[in-house]
Formats: C-alpha cells, structure tokens, sequence
C-alpha cells in the first residue's frame, strides 16, 4: 500500500516541498531511518521539466546537516551531465556529491531475470536471460535510505516511466539495459506504450522482490497534465515503496496523459527543447510518443533546436550513422549478422523504435547536424530556422493549429510529458 497519495487539479511546488518533509517523517517511523547517509537518484536532465531537480534539491536541504547526502542521477547510458547541466538542474546541491553513473565499469551482477520468466513474460517474442547488473555506488554504499524521485509519464519500453526503472535502466549495466530494451524492441512499442504492466515491467518487478526487498528506500513520483491555460501543472505525488503506489501513479498519467483521436493524423509538429534535448536518441520521445496517432503518409515534424548527435555515445551515434531508423524487419535482419548491432543491442532496439515503419515522413530540424547526416539515417531535413519560423512555439496553441495558407497542424510543445494515440491502438489496462 501506498504510504500516502496526494492528488489536485494542481499542486503548488510550496506544497510538493511539504510532502517532502512528510516522506522523510514517514520514512524515518516506517524504515527506522537514522538519517546518517542518504542516496538521492532522481532523472537526469532530459526530465528536468518534472521538477525532480528542485525536489532532489528540496530533500538536501531537509535532512539533518549531520547527514551525508550523495545523489546519482539515472542516467542510464545517457551522457553524463555537466557541472552546468547539474547547477541547471539541482541548483546549490554540491556538485562534488553528484555521482555520474558509469554503465559499463560501474556496476555490481545482483543476479538474474531468466530465460524463462523472461520468455513466459513475452509470449516467447524474447528469449533470453536478462542479468541485473547495477551500479555499484547504490549496491555497496551502506545507505540508511535510498529516495527515488521521478516523473510517471507513458513510456515506450516500460509502459510508464520511473518506479524500479530508476534501477534496472537509469543506473543499470550494459548488458542489463541491452538485453531488456531488445526485449520490449521485439515485443513491438505499441504493446508497450500506455500499458500498466509490461513484459519488461513484470520482470523488473520480479527483480525488485528477489535483489532488492531489503533495501531501505522510498519512490516519490510525481505526475502532471495540463492545466486550462495548458500548462504543465503537478497533479499527483504518489509516495510508497510498493508496486501499488507505482499502479496508482500510473493510472492517473493513463487519465491524464494520453491524447486519443477518433481517426489519424496528416501533421504533427513537435518542439525538443535545446537544454534538454540534445541526440536524437532522447529527442525521438516525438516519435515514440506520438507514432500510434500517425495517419499513413503523413509527416511528424521534429523541431530539434538542441539536437547536435544522434547516440549518446560515439559508438551509439556510429551505429545510428551506418543503419540509419530503417524500420523493425531490416533492423532484426541485421542483427543476427552484425556484431557490432550484437554488442549494442539497446541500440538495435532505439532504430527499431525510432522508424516510422514506412508509414510515415519523419522529418527533423536539428541545431547542430547537418541535411546530408540527418538522411543519411532515412529522416527527411527541415532548415531549423524555417521550421522556426513557420511553426513559432511563442506563437503556436498547444493542439491544433490552422496555418495562414489554410495548412492544419497538430503541435505538442513537450512530447515527453505525454502519449498520442487513435482510439484502436490504445492498450491501456495491466
């Protein structure tokens, strides 16, 4: 059970800082917290629009001067942060105190999800172990309390983001991120998106339950929605240590958080902002988020004014570089040839779930990469700066548009805090 939900049309951040001061209470009566060390992990940057950093930042400044606080942001195999990135984004929190997590030499084997569990839990789409490999700060740093801060938000691979996601992907090893995103890639993302549990998702459950149930911590999510002059407000902060307060954050962003359409459509445009967005690895959220909405022949316009690379890694943005988003069929077709696609398996799953199929034009504006890089990983290019122009996010109401030469365009001004989807595609339920 939860150990308490608050929800409102919109909560104020004065109040969000309250119910940190209560999670600390709750956890020092519940746990027997003594409040000595402490271990922060909220998102990294590409989520900051949540709050999780302010929150991060609040939980400091609460707990005792006594206590020794460190946080890790979940980053999973995302870059690494910038002293600037972590001034931006936590404020006045120590910087020699933030841990950059390491996914290839910073993690401890906890155990592993098998082969069969893993296949049952897929109906036999995937059939391979997954090992649970996480970061070893958090394994071996003796902490007296663990808090999780995140956003639950739908999510391609998970279903909906945050809760042990923070573990298992955000501060996971390679070969757990690579073998579990593989498992949701085959799976297909629209079984994925907007579904309580997942295959993925009920297997990190399983994994919660059998490597981690000792450990003392807490998961602080939040969710948020629009408010009538459509901006992105707090409606929820779910506090618990259980699945359940994770299913009852979860059903509120299914309420709140989905966009669904009577029939497709021709045009979306969609803004990645600059400080937050800067690969389309993260910046393809557009895609993802909005694909099942996509009419056939249309075109999703990504205006990327941040974006610069394509993988978060050179070896990542190489690989992005010599397949291209060349839809789900060649893409597995490679894999079972190329070992570098073998070695990268995580970055097999992102060109499956980053193609439109042949369904559809995707079209990116990126800051930094050029119209020869962008098709030459089969996106079409649009000049930024025209793109900016036309589709002015200072200007632009959030949904539907109608431009001055009569062209009709659906705009999503922060693609990451939502899913949009046709009626049909929507799978909802556990």
């Amino acid at each position: 059970m939860p150990w308490f939900i608050r929800k409102d049309e919109s909560i104020a951040r004065t109040e969000i800082e309250q119910l940190c001061q209560r999670t600390l209470d709750e956890a020092r009566d519940r746990l027997g917290c003594s409040f000595r060390r402490v271990l922060l992990l909220p998102p990294d940057i590409t989520r900051a629009h949540c709050g999780a950093g302010w929150i991060a930042e609040t939980f400091d400044r609460l707990l005792p001067d006594s206590c020794e606080v460190h946080m890790i942001p979940t980053l999973g195999q995302h870059v690494p942060h910038t002293k600037a990135d972590n001034r931006w984004m936590f404020g006045d929190f120590p910087e020699e105190r933030i841990h950059a997590h390491d996914w290839r030499n910073g993690v401890t084997r906890m155990g592993t999800i098998p082969a069969a569990r893993v296949a049952e839990s897929t109906d036999g789409k995937a059939d391979w172990e997954i090992p649970v490999d996480l970061n070893t700060m958090t394994v071996e740093g003796g902490w007296d309390l663990i808090i999780n801060i995140g956003h639950v938000v739908p999510h391609e691979v998970l279903g909906f983001a945050n809760h042990n996601k923070n573990y298992f992907i955000g501060l996971g090893g390679k070969e757990t991120i690579c073998a579990s995103h593989l498992a949701a890639g085959v799976y297909g993302i629209e079984n994925n998106l907007g579904r309580l549990i997942t295959p993925l998702r009920a297997c990190y459950n399983w994994a919660e339950e059998q490597f981690l149930g000792h450990w003392p911590h807490v998961y602080m999510m939040v969710t948020m929605k629009r408010d009538e002059q459509n901006r992105l407000v707090h409606s929820g902060v779910y506090v618990g240590d259980d699945v359940d307060t994770y299913l009852a954050a979860a059903e509120t962003s299914l309420e709140q958080n989905i966009t669904v359409f009577e029939r497709p459509v021709k045009k979306i445009v969609a803004v990645m902002q600059a400080d937050e967005f800067r690969a389309t690895w993260v910046a393809n959220k557009a895609v993802y988020r909005t694909r099942m909405a996509m009419a056939d022949g249309g075109e999703l316009l990504i205006i990327a004014p941040g974006v610069e690379r394509f993988g978060e890694q050179k070896e990542v943005d190489a690989l992005i570089r010599t397949y291209g988003y060349c839809g789900s069929p060649q893409v597995l077709d490679l894999y079972k040839k190329k070992r570098d696609l073998q070695d990268l398996a995580h970055g097999a799953a992102h060109l499956m779930h980053g193609s439109s199929e042949g369904r559809f034009t995707i079209r990116y504006a990126p800051g930094g990469l050029s119209r020869e890089e962008v098709e030459g990983v089969h996106y079409e290019y649009a000049d930024p700066r025209e793109a900016l122009a036309r589709y002015n996010p200072e200007t632009m109401q959030e949904g539907w548009n109608t431009m001055p030469d009569g062209e009709e365009v659906f705009f999503i001004s922060t693609p990451s805090a939502g899913l949009w989807s046709v009626k049909e595609k929507v799978g909802g339920g556990r």
